[in-house]
């Protein structure tokens, strides 16, 4: 697929579930939205279904999202299952961490590759505040389980309001630095002003250069986190969808007023 932009759409991002285990303040700052009936979310067949058509369109990378992905049960029967498509170069998986220990054995053998982990805090008392009431030291075994069962690249990802000069951000990129480990440090978005910057130390936020397309829980592609188009699966066939995400893929973001980011998949 190629876009009109003439930029080859090589990467697709996964939610699995809207829900999470926390409630990060940049990431739902107001009132608890209910999550999606269970009847809306993507069966694992579906997703496979999906992501084997990507991948026949030229799709070489799948992420897995969530909200909080390890929130959704028997997570690693759908790496497994994603994971045996041929033609998928890497399979990755971005995480809070609060659940990682518990399963990051389990997921390399069903075929993960690497994850990204949420860290915005060293500090215990600030972590907890940022997240809604989050333990850092669950994030930091989860960590370490990934680097023992071969999920690396870890890279961390640390959300700042304006710099990475900010003292939690200092002490994430300290603790990175001292554990060989990658930090990409993103600046707080917001989708309905269409406020955001590239990401330091990833790609992320950079327009010119994104290849992505994303798939939600409940099964719309959409072309572009800032951005209110999207392609039910469902309704168009998964082909079909991607195909006219991928052919109405905005130069740039601009803005989304339709959902909150949880419910997309960051």
């Amino acid at each position: 697929m190629i876009d009109p932009w003439g930029r080859m759409i090589d990467y697709l991002r996964i939610s699995v579930t809207d829900r999470c285990d926390l409630r990060c303040r940049y990431c739902r700052p107001g009132e608890r939205t209910p999550p999606l009936p269970r009847s809306r979310i993507l069966r694992f067949d579906e997703i496979e279904a999906v992501a084997r058509a990507a991948i026949r369109l030229g799709v070489k990378k799948i992420r897995l999202t969530g909200g909080e992905p390890l929130m959704r049960a028997d997570l690693g029967t759908l790496v497994g299952m994603l994971a045996s498509i041929y033609g998928l170069r890497d399979l990755a998986m971005t995480t809070n961490g609060l659940r990682l220990a518990a399963h990051a054995a389990g997921l390399a053998a069903a075929g993960l590759r690497r994850v990204n982990v949420s860290l915005d805090a060293m500090d215990p008392g600030r972590f907890a505040a940022i997240t809604g009431g989050g333990d850092v030291r669950r994030v930091l075994e989860g960590i370490d389980a990934a680097r023992r069962h071969g999920l690396e690249p870890v890279k961390l990802n640390c959300v700042v309001s304006a710099s990475v000069d900010e003292p939690d951000a200092r002490d994430v990129a300290w603790f990175a630095r001292r554990e060989g480990l990658q930090a990409r440090f993103i600046r707080q978005m917001d989708l309905a002003h269409g406020r955001f910057s590239r990401v330091e130390g990833g790609q992320g936020g950079d327009c010119p250069r994104c290849t992505r397309l994303r798939l939600t829980a409940d099964g719309r592609v959409r072309p572009c986190l800032f951005s209110d188009l999207s392609f039910d699966v469902r309704e168009l066939g998964p082909e079909e969808a991607l195909e006219r995400a991928a052919a109405r893929k905005p130069r740039a973001g601009s803005a989304c007023t339709s959902r909150e980011i949880h419910s997309i998949g960051g």
